[in-house]
């Protein structure tokens, strides 16, 4: 087929794999232009491009197995997460059973998380699990470009506890080597809104931090503030990695530290996509429970 009849064949939004390499991730097509294919995955927090003839529309046959494939895999690390949620709340219950009476009810406060995405799509699939974890989630819209230039205002109206800044990145050898920050997408956006964010709560356990997408500069992202972040192996993240991050700071009770080892094994990704340092948990709890009228 002739480049000019594949350029009419395509259109945003289309699902697809690269013959290069050999169909591994699907993508959805954000843009063609020209004779290049601008690519967002589909699962991962991916960005690329690729020569038009390089794409290939995924077959219907396969989009559905590869779905029910990622489906399967996002349903295990849901389940693990609500083991081990149910876990940390029987103990919970079990301490305040043994040192209180049985008929004061507790209160919980809720977290105000701000989860701040570089693709609609992925923020509300994001969304979506925050509420089944019963999180209380501000989900906005941002461009990566555009972060450093909208976190200032973003944080002063929402004044979050948590902060996920997120999106798209890549790597590209092309442009050096992996400890260069100019060869990544937009890892330098998201190192200059950590700072920025960092610049208003300077206590890593006031205003907690995930910053990162696919193959980001890890380094850069801790150093300026993070408290978690990817990719220390500048590997694919799953798109819904951030929110199990954030699930288990949010569960954690606030005189606990975050075991980082505990946050990783629940994610899709895992030690080698994700990582971070010991931060105190935000769960809260009062008493006694008094009902509204």
């Amino acid at each position: 087929m002739k480049v000019g009849d594949l350029v009419n064949k395509l259109n945003a939004g289309m699902l697809v794999t690269r013959y290069s390499h050999e169909h591994d991730i699907v993508f959805r097509i954000k843009k063609v232009v020209g004779e290049t294919v601008i690519l967002h995955g589909e699962d991962l927090r991916l960005e690329a491009d690729a020569p038009i003839e390089d794409v290939r529309v995924l077959p219907d046959d396969l989009l559905q197995e590869r779905q029910e494939d990622m489906k399967d895999k996002e349903e295990y690390s849901y389940r693990l997460f609500r083991q081990d949620y149910q876990l940390m709340k029987d103990k919970k219950e079990y301490e305040h059973k043994k040192n209180e009476p049985r008929d004061i009810q507790r209160f919980q406060l809720p977290v105000k998380v701000l989860h701040i995405d570089g693709d609609r799509l992925y923020l509300k699939k994001c969304i979506d699990l925050y509420h089944r974890l019963g999180l209380q989630v501000h989900g906005v819209y941002v461009q990566e470009s555009e972060l450093p230039l909208e976190i200032d205002h973003i944080i002063r109206k929402i004044q979050p506890e948590i902060l996920v800044i997120t999106g798209h990145d890549a790597y590209s050898e092309a442009k050096g080597s992996k400890k260069e920050l100019a060869s990544y997408r937009n890892s330098k956006y998201f190192v200059e809104t950590v700072r920025k964010a960092r610049n208003w709560e300077p206590n890593l356990d006031q205003l907690i931090i995930f910053a990162g997408a696919c193959q980001s500069h890890f380094e850069s992202l801790i150093r300026a503030g993070a408290n978690f972040a990817s990719s220390p192996d500048r590997v694919n993240i799953h798109a819904l990695d951030p929110v199990y991050v954030v699930a288990k700071v949010a569960y954690t009770p606030f005189m606990e530290k975050v075991n980082v080892y505990e946050v990783l094994k629940n994610t899709l990704t895992g030690e080698k996509g994700l990582g971070g340092m010991e931060t105190k948990g935000l769960f809260r709890t009062g008493l006694p429970y008094v009902e509204t009228k």
